[in-house]
């Protein structure tokens, strides 16, 4: 099998797949076997050296880490910051942009994830900024000609999802910032729900600023996620939500702001160490995959879930273009939370969201036949109504 699909020899890189069926990566990536090792040694500097730690990589990591996840998106090196969440690195951006009265709108999608969408009208409110949220009419995609006719010529930022978080559906992340630039705009695009799956290319889209994370289909854990600022405009701006890692001399400690260049710029204050520890080993192995090769098998098993839904007339809550679709299928089967429940009570790891279904998310180490096994669990759940144990639960995330 493995000679067949030769991405299934890096199965033996994460040792939670000999006891479960990992469909789940959308939400939260397998632990890469090497992780924990990488824990040890941040625990061996910091009680080996103490505070001298920080002279032996620790106050670099928010960069250098950055430098494992940029050949990913074709960024340079040092031209992405690390921050602990989106919500924070998003902030950032925003926080370097101002708002004049002419041009001062944000435009963004009723599909958007919720807490980028819940710091942009709060930020925008103090900044006088005006929020224009564009709608879908389906729940699943929103209308590119819509969205481009958003985006105006009063238009300062337009700050958007590449991958939309409950349907997969992938935004036309080139025509976006096509038309942001030609009337003058700002985009920031939240690949959060991309990169690893979906190739994404900053170089070539020539977006301004970039936010993902390293939790989901980079495999790499809570904790670390990444800003990419293009060097248009990175030495430009100034971000007014920053801190000393920041400034140009830092261990001078002057009451002034003064800030660096590149990547650093953006960066905030003390780095949470560990989780840069263990962010860079999941995207070392999606280097050895390849995002190409990734995105083929993708399409190829995401079309296969499709088919096994539409064979139950299941409803889909994904595009049924390959091309728009990303590397999740949400199916929406009878009481659909408890049967999730189900499914994960018999280790095999998936997710439901409200309005969307069970997601079910392959990723390049997912078998074949796994698939099948996801949906034949479901069947059986819903014949013999083993989900009844489970409804009305209320789990935390999935």
């Amino acid at each position: 099998m493995t000679a067949r699909d030769p991405l299934l020899a890096l199965r033996a890189e994460f040792p939670i797949l000999e006891r479960t069926t990992y469909l789940v990566s959308n939400s939260l990536g397998p632990m890469p076997r090497t992780v924990p090792a990488r824990l040890a040694a941040y625990a061996a500097a910091w009680g080996d050296h103490g505070v001298k730690a920080w002279n032996e990589g620790w106050w670099e990591m928010s960069v250098t880490a950055g430098n494992v996840i940029a050949p990913l998106i074709n960024a340079g090196e040092n031209e992405i910051a690390m921050h602990p969440n989106v919500s924070v690195a998003h902030a950032t951006a925003f926080s370097a942009i101002d708002f004049p009265p002419e041009r001062n709108r944000v435009v963004m999608t009723d599909l958007d994830f919720p807490s980028v969408r819940y710091g942009t009208y709060e930020l925008a409110r103090r900044a006088g900024a005006e929020v224009v949220s564009v709608p879908s009419d389906d729940g699943i995609g929103v209308d590119i000609e819509r969205l481009l006719r958003a985006i105006d010529e009063r238009t300062r930022l337009v700050a958007v999802s590449h991958v939309l978080f409950k349907s997969a559906f992938i935004m036309d992340a080139a025509r976006i910032c096509r038309r942001a630039h030609d009337v003058g705009a700002l985009v920031c695009l939240d690949a959060f729900h991309s990169v690893g799956v979906v190739p994404v290319d900053v170089k070539a889209l020539e977006v301004d600023f970039l936010t993902g994370g390293v939790l989901k289909w980079l495999c790499g854990g809570p904790g670390g996620c990444f800003l990419y600022v293009s060097p248009s405009v990175r030495d430009r701006l100034s971000p007014s939500l920053t801190g000393w890692q920041a400034h140009e001399r830092p261990f001078e400690f002057l009451p002034d702001m003064h800030f660096t260049t590149g990547a650093a710029r953006w960066l905030n204050g003390t780095p949470v160490v560990p989780a840069l520890y263990a962010a860079v080993e999941g995207p070392k192995i999606l280097r050895r995959a390849g995002v190409d090769a990734i995105r083929r098998k993708s399409m190829r098993q995401t079309a296969r879930l499709v088919e096994l839904a539409d064979e139950r007339g299941y409803a889909i809550h994904a595009s049924r273009d390959p091309e728009r679709r990303g590397g999740t299928v949400a199916v929406d089967v009878p009481n659909g939370a408890a049967v999730a429940q189900d499914l994960l009570s018999q280790e095999i790891l998936i997710d439901y969201r409200v309005g969307a279904g069970i997601r079910i998310a392959p990723h390049f180490f997912t078998e074949d036949a796994e698939l099948d096994r996801a949906f034949a669990a479901i069947d059986a759940s819903v014949a013999n109504g083993s989900w009844k144990r489970f409804a009305g639960s209320t789990p935390v995330v999935t």
